[in-house]
């Protein structure tokens, strides 16, 4: 496939896997880019700027492929080194960076000035405005369907998706709500030139999560997700378990809550203790609703070719009933 984003990134598929905590590791991203996509590692995994370097390193010993690495900017009361997180993506001759959350234009620049790539995640078009006037390279568009952080507009991805191409110059990647053939032809066919995937990405052979977990994926609908931290305008979508249904029954109770009486419940740890542990209630497990369209848990480089094939026949299809012989 020839797009924009294949020539950006000089992939061959323009599927991205996304940026995931405690799931964008080595494991992963090079599976992802051996099979012709681009694999993301994500930089706040790694407890430190030399344990990213490592894993660059780490990386490349698994791949030759590009790959790119993920930092997402979010406001804390204790914010990680960002800055040296950056230098060790590009001391460790990584250009290609995805990012997320707040769009510092200093640390911007300072990648763009080493030749970076920079492919910004967006849940609107105003947000993704302002990102291509800054200079990023191509904006991630995420709909509401999404796993993560889905903005607070509660746009699906149907709307946003031609709206972000009507709008921008720079190229749209779908994202919230891709899963296969026919939602990457749905993309195209609504103005995206790639699209990224996270849950789906999950339930494979080689994301580092356990077993458990990827069968829950498998097993769960498109009904069973929730949306959590609504009440602090930060939501977030997540796998319907007890740890959600405790943080959505404190967060509805008469008078609110405060962060505080929830953190307990959604510490990163105790959601990557599930993801290792495979106790679907030991923490958050964030999915999108493309849950209902999971079936199985194929290597990444099937994962892809299947898409890619249906994809194509995706859009033949549609293109005769478009134009239907006489």
């Amino acid at each position: 496939m020839k797009t924009r984003i294949t020539d950006l990134l000089g992939i061959r598929y323009p599927i991205i896997q996304g940026g995931m905590q405690w799931v964008g590791t080595t494991e992963l991203a090079a599976a992802v880019s051996n099979a012709g996509g681009l694999g993301i590692l994500t930089a706040l995994t790694q407890p430190s700027p030399e344990h990213l370097a490592r894993e660059i390193a780490r990386c490349r010993e698994h791949t030759d492929q590009p790959f790119g690495v993920n930092l997402t900017i979010l406001p804390t009361t204790k914010a990680p080194p960002y800055e040296a997180y950056l230098d060790a993506i590009l001391d460790s001759g990584v250009r290609i960076l995805e990012t997320a959350g707040n769009h510092p234009v200093a640390l911007t620049e300072k990648a763009r000035r080493a030749g970076a790539r920079i492919v910004h995640k967006c849940t609107s078009v105003r947000h993704a405005l302002s990102a291509e006037r800054r200079g990023v390279d191509a904006i991630s568009i995420d709909g509401f369907e999404c796993a993560g952080h889905p903005g607070e507009d509660d746009i699906p991805g149907l709307i946003l998706i031609p709206l972000a191409t009507r709008a921008l110059r720079i190229p749209v990647i779908a994202s919230g709500g891709m899963v296969d053939g026919r939602s990457m032809a749905a993309a195209f066919a609504l103005g995206a030139e790639g699209i990224n995937m996270g849950t789906r990405f999950c339930a494979t052979l080689e994301a580092p999560i356990h077993e458990n977990i990827k069968q829950a994926l498998v097993n769960a609908t498109e009904q069973e997700t929730q949306l959590i931290f609504r009440s602090f305008r930060n939501t977030g979508r997540v796998l319907k378990n007890t740890v959600s249904d405790q943080v959505v029954a404190l967060e509805n109770r008469p008078g609110g809550c405060e962060f505080a009486d929830i953190h307990p419940l959604v510490s990163g740890q105790r959601g990557r203790d599930a993801l290792s542990s495979g106790d679907l209630d030991a923490g958050l497990v964030w999915a999108g609703q493309v849950i209902g369209l999971i079936d199985d848990i194929p290597s990444c480089e099937t994962l892809i070719q299947r898409i890619v094939a249906d994809c194509r026949a995706a859009l033949r299809q549609a293109s005769r009933l478009a134009d239907p012989a006489p």
